[in-house]
């Protein structure tokens, strides 16, 4: 785009020059038109004053001669007159000739001075869309490099301090998916604004990336100072974005370097600032302020992508499977299936950061359709044992968005001669609040297969009752956070007591996660919540233990600990 901006502009000059020079050729043809029909004038009038002059002579003397012809001219006043019209059509040639000969010239100066202006406004734009985000207006990393390693020189200069913070939205990625170009467009231009409307006139805001955004505070400023703004910033950012009518929650994580504490270079702070960012996105802190620690990450989160692709399809995940337990009978109502990353190099690759970089690096449909295919194949091969569990498998909204899912789906349920009620799907709360129009359909489509649907982490979304009476689901989830400290938290206890008896009016099953101890159970038993999920009852087992899983509370059969939290496909519980 930027290089046919520039290509106009290095024409703009020529441009002038040549519609000039056009312009003055119209003018002298026109000039040279006025004087051809001038000439016709004059001709015309000779032809008719030779004519009138003979027949007046042959008139008065009946015959024509050279003194009859002088006689007529000299007595016949008309004549003269008629004498007179070829002098007068020249003359009118000549002036009319040079009035638009006038005019043209005049128009070719305001032609080109027009020209000249336009030539300056191409230039200025191409100038500014070499350093400017075309959607947003914001300086581009170019111009934002720039005016870091400005306010650095003067800050060293004054001896001052300066800090950088580098925001990425939190996935993004999955929320551009959910909606449309359009409403993705809107999102960024509604933060860029907010981040605008918190800067002051010696800060700098641009947008550096897809979702990435950078604040160069500029003045003296401590790391207080950048706590402070940060917290401003995700104030800002808390408030609902509108898109088209439809309100979606943004978070972002953000990352903080201050010169020369963390580096003396743009290059360092930035880099350094994006180290600090993914460690916040990870610990879901909201931002971190960059430490030496947070650099071990940079080469291993980069190597991380390509790694995963490659164990994709290679085979190398696995799956556990995390039991559900009937609070009534006691027995096992189900599994949830849990993909594990077991890395050559790093061991164990906790789920969070892998379904996190998944989600970023569009590697996450082909993930869950991978978790899909296995579940299946387990759940086949459970069947030849005569053992008939349900499986539960998450979704993430990225494959809600996904139009390919409900054939996908159709075709390995029918390969692996899976019973579709046998399959609960789970999808977030906040992955159908997306955008809720196109997940209603989508999960119509769903449980046209006769697949089960269930709503996870409920409660976290602020979902609409309304919208959730419409949807064709079977379960909700309540959110670990109201769970787990409910016997300590009435707050909690409350909003739990709220979820289950909601899901009864609505003729749902409830299941309740993060059940971490007995108290917890015996308070659910009482509330009538009908199944519970944690590592009070178990955790993620081997598909080879769970057709003999008695279901003894208290015991983890693996061992293996809670580490993900609240992300879609895989979830310990």
């Amino acid at each position: 785009m930027l290089s046919g901006v520039q290509s106009n502009t290095g024409r703009g000059p020529a441009l002038v020059q040549e519609t000039k020079h056009v312009l003055q050729s119209n003018a002298k043809a026109l000039k040279s038109e006025v004087s051809r029909y001038a000439v016709y004038g004059v001709f015309i009038a000779f032809s008719a004053i030779i004519t009138a002059t003979l027949a007046l002579a042959y008139i008065e003397n009946g015959a024509i001669s050279l003194s009859g012809v002088i006689a007529v001219q000299k007595s016949n006043v008309a004549l003269w007159v008629l004498d007179s019209m070829p002098f007068v059509f020249a003359l009118w040639g000549q002036y009319v000739g040079s009035m638009i000969s006038y005019e043209a010239s005049a128009l070719v100066i305001d032609q080109t001075n027009e020209l000249r202006a336009q030539t300056t406004a191409l230039r200025k734009e191409a100038a500014h869309g070499v350093t400017h985000d075309p959607l947003t207006g914001l300086p581009n990393r170019t111009l934002v490099m720039d005016r870091i390693n400005q306010a650095i020189t003067a800050a060293h200069s004054n001896k001052q301090t300066l800090s950088i913070i580098l925001l990425d939205l939190d996935r993004f990625s999955e929320l551009n998916s959910a909606l449309s170009r359009h409403q993705g467009d809107q999102a960024l231009n509604q933060v860029a604004g907010r981040l605008r409307g918190l800067a002051r006139d010696t800060d700098t805001v641009g947008r550096v990336g897809a979702d990435e955004f950078v604040i160069l505070v500029a003045r003296e400023s401590s790391e207080l100072d950048t706590h402070r703004i940060a917290a401003s910033i995700t104030t800002a950012l808390k408030a609902p974005f509108v898109l088209d009518g439809v309100k979606v929650g943004i978070q972002a994580s953000m990352g903080i370097t201050l010169y020369p504490t963390h580096g003396i270079d743009g290059d360092t702070l930035l880099q350094r600032a994006e180290a600090a960012m993914y460690a916040a996105k990870r610990d879901k802190t909201g931002f971190a302020v960059y430490s030496s620690k947070h650099e071990k990450n940079s080469p291993h989160r980069i190597t991380l992508a390509g790694e995963l692709r490659e164990s994709l399809e290679s085979d190398v995940l696995y799956l556990l499977y995390q039991p559900k337990m009937v609070l009534k009978t006691m027995q096992l109502q189900g599994v949830e299936a849990l993909a594990r990353w077991p890395h050559p190099v790093h061991t164990q690759v906790s789920p969070g950061e892998f379904i996190s970089l998944a989600e970023r690096t569009g590697l996450i449909r082909p993930l869950t359709s991978w978790v899909v295919n296995q579940a299946l194949e387990q759940l086949s091969l459970w069947g030849k044992q005569g053992f008939f569990p349900s499986v539960s498998i998450n979704i993430s909204a990225q494959d809600l968005n996904n139009e390919d899912l409900f054939d996908h789906l159709t075709g390995l349920l029918a390969s692996h001669g899976i019973d579709p009620k046998r399959i609960i799907l789970e999808i977030t709360e906040t992955s159908i609040m997306l955008n809720e129009e196109h997940a209603a359909s989508m999960l119509r489509r769903l449980a046209d297969t006769g697949v089960r649907l269930s709503i996870d982490d409920f409660g976290t979304g602020y979902s609409s009752l309304a919208h959730l009476s419409e949807l064709p689901i079977h379960e909700i989830k309540i959110d670990r956070s109201f769970v787990e400290d409910m016997n300590k938290n009435p707050k909690h206890a409350k909003i739990v007591r709220a979820i289950i008896d909601l899901g009864h009016n609505l003729e749902l099953n409830v299941t309740a996660e993060g059940v971490w101890t007995g108290e917890i159970k015996d308070i659910l038993a009482s509330l009538g919540c009908d199944a519970i999920q944690g590592f009070h009852v178990s955790g993620p087992i081997a598909a080879k233990d769970v057709p003999g899983w008695r279901g003894k509370p208290g015991a983890d059969n693996t061992g293996v600990v809670n580490v993900s939290k609240n992300l879609s496909v895989v979830r310990n519980r």
